[in-house]
């Protein structure tokens, strides 16, 4: 478990979030935080393949004179979004949404990455239709649900994900101490 080694090897997590967007609070805590591993999460709004610093780059919120020094290992995407990883674990799904949870009216294919966004969303927001929680709703049910994930499931099925894992790992365990931002 991640937590529990961080926690062993004495380094701690602070989630940053400020009122610009993710890219540009990442690179802001790149400069205020300098001696951090400073990791950016963000979704990749579709197929990604490659290294993930060029696909942030050509954003518009992404400062490239703000940009010296980051590194792919810097930047990690759920490809194609954050929701894509709760298809990897529909048994938390079935268990946080109850008895009218409809697990069939998900995107069936079992490479989770390749599902297209659009595809993601509307399955959840099917298959949660008739529950008493109501359709899929970002900020009221993804919290819980990112909590209740089996993350050993997630990391087989989406293999960006087991990148920022292994990435989280590698930091912890190097011997060093200090912080991940």
């Amino acid at each position: 478990d991640v937590v529990a080694a961080a926690r062993r090897n004495n380094v701690r997590f602070q989630l940053i979030a400020g009122d610009a967007t993710a890219p540009r609070d990442f690179q802001l805590a790149e400069e205020t935080h300098p001696n951090a591993l400073n990791i950016l999460l963000i979704d990749s709004e579709g197929p990604a393949s490659g290294r993930p610093l060029p696909l942030v780059s050509r954003r518009g919120d992404w400062d490239e004179s703000r940009a010296q020094g980051v590194g792919d290992e810097q930047i990690h995407l759920m490809v194609q979004v954050m929701e894509t990883w709760f298809l990897a674990d529909r048994d938390a799904l079935g268990q946080y949404y109850g008895r009218a949870f409809r697990e069939n009216r998900l995107p069936a294919n079992p490479r989770i990455e390749d599902i297209s966004k659009g595809d993601v969303l509307n399955g959840l927001k099917e298959a949660t239709r008739e529950t008493t929680k109501g359709r899929y709703h970002k900020t009221k049910h993804a919290p819980a649900l990112l909590a209740k994930i089996n993350t050993d499931k997630v990391r087989g099925a989406a293999p960006h994900c087991e990148r920022l894992f292994q990435t989280l790992e590698a930091a912890i365990t190097g011997g060093e101490q200090g912080s991940i931002e």
